[in-house]
């Protein structure tokens, strides 16, 4: 392969330089040893190698002879710098505290809950008091710029989404990301990162990314660290964690189970003007879900500079819920009552995901070249049992039953070479994914087998891809670009309609990102990408899914990707105060829509390629001290939305302008006990999805903590919601679409959560990307 015989060019001149590992100890200015300490060594402005403090001790390999700055930083110390000749005998390096003086008051650095950096926002989950203790799920909700809309789909700043774990991404959707979310629990995130223009080593997928870092355990030895919630709202829930890391010499043992117990509720109403008649309905759900989530992973180190590791995870999950839903029949002046109909549905759902990874890592001069292996894969499976059971006052009884199985297999296989060329640093890659989706559908209708409401539907895709990222600094500039192409065909088929829709397209993906300091105080962004939004696989199943004989959901065979252009042009000042102005434009863009027949009286949810969705706003973000104790971060924005399309029978221009705020504060009540309160304010305005007018949506959640048990454990307790005010409110009125629905997920809820750490921290399990993330995500 190409990229092999470039390596090897790269490695044999590196024999003919003479090169020596240079080690180091790290020490407070009272000789403690410090652990996490960042080790850098560069060469005229020019990096070099870096290393991590390990019990106090660090390794910087493969170095020639010569002069070099040795720079080392610690949260909490000063910055160190020294001037060295190497090759040496040994280093050490003495850091001094870092500790202010304000009005008699000691006060050390510390994370903040939201950091903005020039390439995303970071939301430290761990340093959240509101955000830890429940769900994943429920965490990324309160991420900055993230919102969820009444079928569960994810925004960032009003752009679709990607969501990462631990830089992969995972291939979940709608309901399933969101049961797969929910399953774990909170404390075992880090923190999560909202990239809305993600260079190209990202896959070119979904207009924005979400990465949510997991928790390494620092141990040596057989180490644990345990979580447990209890979560109150009308019903209760509760989830445990733990995670554990085993070190020792080469070898490098690590993994986390988390279990989660889901009980809540969900409530729907939809009024329904059919022009003849008009029709309310409520639905009440109570749901609940079982949820298992593991991890293991084996390092071995092969040598000094390569690691061949094996990774399995999974998740199990069960599920039941059932609604009772009443719809009232009134004549054309809504005030007299024609008929009733009472419907029961019930649906056992099951599913389970495993991704089985094997990934061999090659560094060379120090980590300034390297090589990435990983061969992936990842089985899929989802079912569902749904019984529906109307009584209708003017027609016989409606009884249907509608099993549904769904198998994906995903087969992937990636390779990254990073390597530098002159000033400039360069990562390239390649990936090859191959995804095959079984989905079965059948429908019984009063114990009689209907095959022409049945359906069995394939798809298959294949994507080729590539990608170089090309990025350097010269004077005050920083210059980060990169191209990725991507060579996919896809073929969905359906059996009970033999209907076959096939795909084959090329397109190339760029990114450039441009850092402009004017000075230690002020900075200049600017940021342009190009990506793609293919859609879900169940979007395309065009089985239909029933709640009640009126009313059910069904995709779409013949959706195609959309494709989206991202512009932002920033400025920072201190790095605590930023503006932006942003442009998003998404062109053949798809999305739920909801169809009603007034001759049938049928009501349906389906997926349809659109026309164009436009977004053009400005955002400012600010941090403010008020005092040492208290800290405010505040984030709003304006912005102007158009939704341009051909739809139905008719054609739609909407224009409008909207907003959103949010408002967090910290408060530390008493540093030497860790007793601290946190409280989160968010607003979001009126805005529009195609023919969807959304209602404003508003939320204000408060939490506080405590350090018990000298330290290592931690009490909180949180109120989500306390006023109960997130609630989707939807009108429709285009052409004869004329409707209101009210979506409610229980959001009001009481948490107590107790966390219990055990040992020294000190070097982590290695976080890796793996191949098959891509393709999971978009897995129903």
């Amino acid at each position: 392969m190409k990229t092999i015989y470039l390596l090897l060019l790269t490695i044999l001149p590196m024999f003919a330089v003479a090169q020596s590992n240079i080690n180091g100890t790290v020490t407070d200015a009272e000789g403690h040893l410090l652990d996490g300490v960042t080790i850098t060594l560069s060469q005229q402005n020019k990096y070099i190698a870096t290393a991590i403090t390990d019990l106090g001790h660090f390794t910087l390999k493969g170095i020639t002879k010569g002069n070099y700055t040795l720079a080392a930083m610690s949260m909490g110390y000063q910055s160190y710098t020294q001037e060295l000749l190497l090759p040496a005998d040994s280093i050490t390096i003495t850091l001094q505290s870092d500790h202010k003086q304000l009005q008699g008051v000691t006060v050390s650095a510390a994370k903040p809950v939201i950091e903005r950096k020039t390439d995303r926002v970071v939301f430290n989950v761990e340093n959240s008091i509101i955000a830890n203790g429940g769900t994943s799920w429920e965490a990324l909700t309160k991420a900055p710029g993230v919102t969820v809309n009444s079928d569960n789909a994810l925004s960032a700043y009003r752009k679709g989404v990607e969501v990462y774990m631990d830089g992969k991404p995972l291939h979940l959707s709608g309901d399933d990301l969101v049961n797969y979310l929910q399953g774990i629990p909170s404390s075992m995130i880090t923190k999560i990162e909202v990239l809305t223009n993600p260079p190209a080593s990202f896959e070119a997928q979904g207009g924005a990314v979400i990465n949510i870092v997991t928790k390494k355990v620092k141990k040596q030895g057989v180490n644990l660290t345990l979580n447990g919630s209890y979560i109150q709202g009308i019903y209760s829930s509760y989830n445990g964690s733990a995670t554990f890391n085993y070190r020792r010499d080469k070898l490098n043992v690590y993994g986390n189970y988390g279990y989660g117990h889901k009980h809540t509720y969900m409530d729907n109403r939809t009024d329904i003007n059919f022009g003849d008649s008009y029709w309310k309905t409520t639905d009440h759900n109570i749901l609940q879900s079982n949820t298992h989530n593991y991890r293991l992973g084996v390092d071995y180190q092969l040598t000094d500079n390569q690691i061949l590791g094996v990774l399995v995870t999974g998740n199990n999950r069960t599920g039941y819920s059932e609604g009772s839903i009443p719809t009232r029949i009134f004549s054309t002046d809504k005030s007299t009552l024609d008929s009733t109909l009472q419907t029961n549905s019930t649906d056992k759902k099951g599913g389970s995901g495993y991704t089985y990874n094997v990934n061999y890592s090659l560094k060379l001069d120090s980590g300034k070249r390297s090589l990435n292996i990983d061969l992936d894969y990842a089985p899929y499976e989802t079912s569902s049992y749904a019984h529906v059971n109307t009584i209708s006052s003017s027609s016989a009884p409606y009884q249907i039953y509608t099993p549904t199985t769904q198998h994906i297999n995903i087969f992937s296989g990636k390779t990254d070479y990073a390597y530098t060329l002159g000033k400039w640093n360069l990562t390239s890659g390649f990936k090859y994914s191959s995804i095959q989706s079984d989905n079965k559908f059948t429908f019984i209708q009063s114990d009689v087998l209907m095959p022409d409401k049945s359906n069995h539907f394939e798809y298959t895709e294949n994507t080729t891809a590539l990608y170089t990222s090309i990025s350097g600094t010269f004077n005050k500039l920083t210059v980060q670009g990169g191209l990725r192409a991507e060579n996919t065909h896809t073929r969905g088929y359906s059996f009970t309609l033999d209907s076959l829709n096939k795909r084959s397209y090329f397109k190339l993906f760029p990114t450039v990102f441009l850092q402009y300091k004017l000075n230690d105080d002020n900075q200049l962004q600017f940021t342009y990408g190009y990506r793609i939004d293919r859609p879900e696989y169940a979007r395309m199943n065009p089985a239909r899914h029933y709640s009640s004989p009126y009313n059910y959901y069904v995709g779409n065979p013949s959706l195609q990707p959309a494709f989206v252009h991202n512009v932002e042009l920033g400025y920072t000042y201190k790095e605590n105060y930023t503006i932006t102005a942003n442009y998003t434009s998404i062109s053949n863009i798809f999305t739920n829509v909801t169809v009603q027949d007034n001759a049938t009286k049928n009501y349906y949810i389906t997926h349809e390629n659109l026309g164009l969705s436009v977004s053009a706003g400005l955002r400012a973000a600010a941090v403010f001290h008020p005092a040492n104790w208290w800290e405010i971060n505040v984030d709003a924005g304006g912005y102007y939305q158009q939704e341009k399309s051909a739809y139905l029978q008719g054609h739609y221009n909407l224009k409008m302008f909207s907003y959103d705020a949010r408002l967090n504060q910290a408060f530390t009540i008493n540093k030497k006990h860790g007793i601290a309160a946190e409280i989160t304010a968010q607003f979001f305005g009126p805005g529009i999805q195609n023919i969807y007018h959304y209602q404003s949506l508003s939320e204000i959640d408060l939490g506080v903590k405590a350090n018990v048990m000298k330290g290592k454990g931690t009490v909180r307790l949180t109120a989500n919601d306390i006023f109960n005010a997130f609630t989707y409110r939807v009108n429709i009125n285009y052409l004869d679409q004329q409707s209101f629905f009210y979506h409610k997920n229980e959001s009001r809820l009481a948490t107590l959560s107790f966390s219990y750490r055990i040992g020294k921290d000190i070097k982590a399990a290695r976080s890796r990307n793996t191949a098959s993330e891509e393709e999971k995500k978009r897995a129903q």
